[in-house]
Protein backbone atom coordinates (compact mmCIF):
# COMPACT_ATOMS: atom_id res chain seq x y z
CA UNK A 1 0.00 0.00 0.00
CA UNK A 2 1.35 3.39 -1.04
CA UNK A 3 -0.20 6.76 -0.26
CA UNK A 4 0.81 9.32 -2.85
CA UNK A 5 -0.45 12.46 -4.60
CA UNK A 6 -2.82 11.82 -7.47
CA UNK A 7 -1.42 11.76 -10.99
CA UNK A 8 -3.26 12.68 -14.16
CA UNK A 9 -3.31 9.00 -15.11
CA UNK A 10 -5.34 8.29 -11.93
CA UNK A 11 -8.30 10.56 -12.71
CA UNK A 12 -10.61 7.96 -14.29
CA UNK A 13 -9.87 5.46 -11.51
CA UNK A 14 -10.48 8.13 -8.86
CA UNK A 15 -13.82 9.07 -10.44
CA UNK A 16 -14.93 5.41 -10.50
CA UNK A 17 -13.69 4.80 -6.96
CA UNK A 18 -15.55 7.79 -5.51
CA UNK A 19 -18.76 6.86 -7.34
CA UNK A 20 -18.58 3.27 -6.07
CA UNK A 21 -17.73 4.35 -2.51
CA UNK A 22 -20.81 6.61 -2.33
CA UNK A 23 -23.25 4.46 -4.30
CA UNK A 24 -26.14 3.50 -1.99
CA UNK A 25 -24.52 5.50 0.82
CA UNK A 26 -26.92 6.04 3.74
CA UNK A 27 -26.66 9.85 3.59
CA UNK A 28 -28.11 9.83 0.06
CA UNK A 29 -31.84 9.59 -0.54
CA UNK A 30 -32.89 6.05 -1.56
CA UNK A 31 -32.15 5.54 -5.25
CA UNK A 32 -30.19 8.80 -5.57
CA UNK A 33 -27.03 8.70 -7.67
CA UNK A 34 -23.76 9.80 -6.03
CA UNK A 35 -22.40 13.23 -6.95
CA UNK A 36 -19.20 13.29 -4.90
CA UNK A 37 -17.09 12.27 -7.90
CA UNK A 38 -18.45 15.29 -9.79
CA UNK A 39 -17.43 17.59 -6.94
CA UNK A 40 -13.83 16.35 -7.15
CA UNK A 41 -13.86 16.72 -10.94
CA UNK A 42 -15.09 20.32 -10.65
CA UNK A 43 -12.53 21.15 -7.95
CA UNK A 44 -9.77 19.74 -10.17
CA UNK A 45 -11.06 21.51 -13.30
CA UNK A 46 -11.21 24.84 -11.47
CA UNK A 47 -7.76 24.51 -9.89
CA UNK A 48 -9.31 24.32 -6.43
CA UNK A 49 -8.26 20.78 -5.48
CA UNK A 50 -5.61 21.74 -2.95
CA UNK A 51 -4.55 18.25 -1.93
CA UNK A 52 -5.53 14.95 -3.50
CA UNK A 53 -4.00 11.67 -2.31
CA UNK A 54 -4.64 8.11 -3.43
CA UNK A 55 -3.87 4.72 -1.99
CA UNK A 56 -2.17 2.73 -4.70
CA UNK A 57 -2.00 -1.03 -4.29
CA UNK A 58 0.16 -1.68 -7.33
CA UNK A 59 -2.43 -2.45 -9.94
CA UNK A 60 -5.33 -0.36 -8.65
CA UNK A 61 -6.38 2.72 -6.72
CA UNK A 62 -8.36 1.67 -3.64
CA UNK A 63 -8.68 4.95 -1.73
CA UNK A 64 -8.79 8.71 -2.30
CA UNK A 65 -9.00 11.89 -0.23
CA UNK A 66 -9.54 15.49 -1.28
CA UNK A 67 -8.91 18.79 0.50
CA UNK A 68 -9.87 22.22 -0.78
CA UNK A 69 -9.71 25.76 0.61
CA UNK A 70 -12.66 27.15 2.54
CA UNK A 71 -13.40 30.75 3.43
CA UNK A 72 -14.57 32.16 6.73
CA UNK A 73 -16.88 35.15 6.36
CA UNK A 74 -15.69 35.33 2.76
CA UNK A 75 -11.99 35.53 3.67
CA UNK A 76 -9.16 33.07 3.10
CA UNK A 77 -7.91 32.37 6.62
CA UNK A 78 -5.72 29.37 5.73
CA UNK A 79 -8.37 26.75 6.47
CA UNK A 80 -9.21 23.71 4.34
CA UNK A 81 -12.18 21.43 3.94
CA UNK A 82 -11.69 17.66 4.08
CA UNK A 83 -13.84 15.73 1.71
CA UNK A 84 -14.71 13.55 0.23
CA UNK A 85 -12.72 10.62 1.53
CA UNK A 86 -13.44 7.40 -0.38
CA UNK A 87 -12.46 3.75 -0.14
CA UNK A 88 -13.65 0.98 -2.44
CA UNK A 89 -16.49 -0.86 -0.68
CA UNK A 90 -14.60 -4.17 -0.91
CA UNK A 91 -11.63 -2.58 0.93
CA UNK A 92 -13.48 -0.75 3.70
CA UNK A 93 -12.72 -1.74 7.26
CA UNK A 94 -8.96 -2.01 6.67
CA UNK A 95 -8.12 1.46 8.02
CA UNK A 96 -7.41 2.90 4.58
CA UNK A 97 -9.65 5.94 5.06
CA UNK A 98 -7.98 6.65 8.40
CA UNK A 99 -4.54 6.37 6.79
CA UNK A 100 -5.56 8.86 4.09
CA UNK A 101 -6.94 11.30 6.67
CA UNK A 102 -3.78 11.13 8.80
CA UNK A 103 -1.54 11.63 5.77
CA UNK A 104 -3.56 14.58 4.48
CA UNK A 105 -3.75 16.26 7.88
CA UNK A 106 0.00 15.87 8.40
CA UNK A 107 0.71 17.34 4.97
CA UNK A 108 -1.56 20.33 5.57
CA UNK A 109 -0.21 21.02 9.04
CA UNK A 110 3.38 20.83 7.75
CA UNK A 111 2.50 23.29 4.98
CA UNK A 112 1.34 25.90 7.50
CA UNK A 113 -2.43 25.49 7.18
CA UNK A 114 -4.43 27.02 10.03
CA UNK A 115 -6.84 24.10 10.30
CA UNK A 116 -9.35 21.79 8.65
CA UNK A 117 -13.14 21.61 8.69
CA UNK A 118 -15.45 18.81 7.66
CA UNK A 119 -19.02 17.70 7.56
CA UNK A 120 -19.19 14.17 8.93
CA UNK A 121 -19.97 11.68 11.66
CA UNK A 122 -18.70 12.94 15.03
CA UNK A 123 -18.05 9.42 16.32
CA UNK A 124 -15.67 8.66 13.47
CA UNK A 125 -13.81 11.96 13.12
CA UNK A 126 -13.24 12.56 16.87
CA UNK A 127 -10.37 10.04 16.73
CA UNK A 128 -8.42 12.52 14.58
CA UNK A 129 -9.11 15.44 16.93
CA UNK A 130 -12.10 16.94 15.11
CA UNK A 131 -14.83 18.48 17.24
CA UNK A 132 -17.80 20.80 16.90
CA UNK A 133 -17.05 24.40 17.79
CA UNK A 134 -19.80 27.01 17.74
CA UNK A 135 -17.40 29.73 16.61
CA UNK A 136 -17.37 28.30 13.10
CA UNK A 137 -20.68 27.47 11.45
CA UNK A 138 -21.91 25.91 8.24
CA UNK A 139 -25.46 27.12 7.60
CA UNK A 140 -28.31 24.61 7.46
CA UNK A 141 -26.23 21.83 9.00
CA UNK A 142 -26.69 20.36 12.49
CA UNK A 143 -23.87 21.86 14.55
CA UNK A 144 -22.57 18.52 15.85
CA UNK A 145 -21.83 17.31 12.30
CA UNK A 146 -19.78 20.35 11.30
CA UNK A 147 -16.40 19.84 12.93
CA UNK A 148 -13.06 21.59 13.06
CA UNK A 149 -9.44 20.70 13.71
CA UNK A 150 -7.31 23.78 14.37
CA UNK A 151 -3.55 23.36 13.95
CA UNK A 152 -2.86 26.29 16.27
CA UNK A 153 -4.68 28.00 19.08
CA UNK A 154 -6.48 30.62 17.00
CA UNK A 155 -9.98 29.63 15.93
CA UNK A 156 -11.76 32.29 13.89
CA UNK A 157 -15.45 32.96 14.27
CA UNK A 158 -17.85 33.04 11.38
CA UNK A 159 -19.63 31.33 8.55
CA UNK A 160 -17.62 28.78 6.58
CA UNK A 161 -18.10 28.45 2.83
CA UNK A 162 -16.84 25.63 0.66
CA UNK A 163 -15.82 26.12 -2.95
CA UNK A 164 -18.82 26.49 -5.33
CA UNK A 165 -17.97 23.03 -6.73
CA UNK A 166 -19.78 21.61 -3.70
CA UNK A 167 -22.97 23.28 -5.00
Amino acid sequence: MTIRPEQSSDIAAIRDLIFRAFENHPHHAPGARPTEHLIVDRLRDEGALSLSFVIDEGDRIVGHIAFSKVTINGEDRGWYGLGPVSVLPSEQGRGLGSALIREGLAELEASGAAGVVLLGEPGFYARFGFHADGRMILPNVPAEYFQILPFGTAVPSGQVSYHPAFG
